[in-house]
């Protein structure tokens, strides 16, 4: 529970007011990112519900984005910027690196956060129109899911950074126990919860196999650039692997 409460901690900006202590094994916690992506989604879900009685879809929509955003603090929209700034300044490694160290904001940083703003505001006011706001709940866990497959038998180019406590760290039974309590949480919820027909849930799960491929040829596009993987390229897959989700989902209930 101390590792999960410190990853939470980590990872979002929800305010838990507790001591854990330092973790010397604390990348341990990569079992809990979906966890952490759970516990966001039914915020992000709560908050959509309340805005659906106050707004229409669309402002409801603008929320639940923003509202992903501050919750985080900006922590993975952050690592987008940096990510798209750096991989396409079509510069030698070493110059890529650097930007991605540089807090400045690039024209490619710009558009890529733009662009991922509004695809998700666009996905989620569909997925409401459509009746189906609970799905939206699922988007941070299916990001953080898939995001793991980056800290799988991978390397980081660099000798120090804040992704270097995760990146290569996760274990073969680490990865299966993440894939399947998260098959069995989005199960249970949508079938015992929302009363969802198995086909489905069918459907829903399969999002899983699309984001682990998309960041199976994202690793590979990676390593082509800088050789390894850094913090802010964990920080853009799950961005990106978040509006792939929400891609899937306006496509199959549309």
């Amino acid at each position: 529970m101390k590792r999960f409460i410190a990853l939470l901690q980590f990872m979002t900006r929800i305010p838990i007011n507790i001591d854990v202590g330092f973790d010397e094994e604390f990348h341990k916690s990569i079992t809990y990112f979906p966890l952490v992506g759970f516990v966001l989604g039914v915020l992000l879900f709560l908050i959509g519900t309340i805005c659906g009685y106050i707004f229409d879809p669309f402002v409801t929509a603008i929320i639940i984005t923003l509202s992903s955003v501050v919750l985080t603090g900006g922590l993975h929209i952050d690592g987008l910027g940096d990510t798209f700034d750096a991989l396409y300044s079509y510069r030698d490694k070493e110059k890529m690196l650097e930007i991605m160290k540089d807090s400045r904001l690039g024209t490619n940083s710009l558009l890529a956060v733009m662009f991922v703003i509004l695809l998700k505001v666009g996905f989620i006011y569909s997925i409401i129109n459509n009746g189906y706001m609970w799905l939206v709940m699922f988007m941070p866990v299916i990001g953080r899911l898939g995001v793991i497959r980056l800290t799988y038998k991978t390397v980081s180019p660099r000798a120090k950074g804040m992704g270097n406590m995760f990146i290569g760290k996760l274990t073969t039974g680490m990865f299966l126990t993440a894939i399947v309590y998260t098959i069995v949480l989005i199960t249970l919820i949508a079938k015992f919860i929302f009363l969802t027909p198995f086909e489905i849930i069918i459907k829903v799960l399969l999002s899983i196999v699309l984001v682990f491929l998309f960041n199976q040829l994202f690793k590979g596009h990676v390593y082509k650039k800088i050789d390894g993987v850094t913090g802010d390229i964990l920080g853009c897959s799950i961005e990106l692997g978040e509006v792939i989700y929400l891609l899937y989902i306006y496509l199959i209930i549309g």
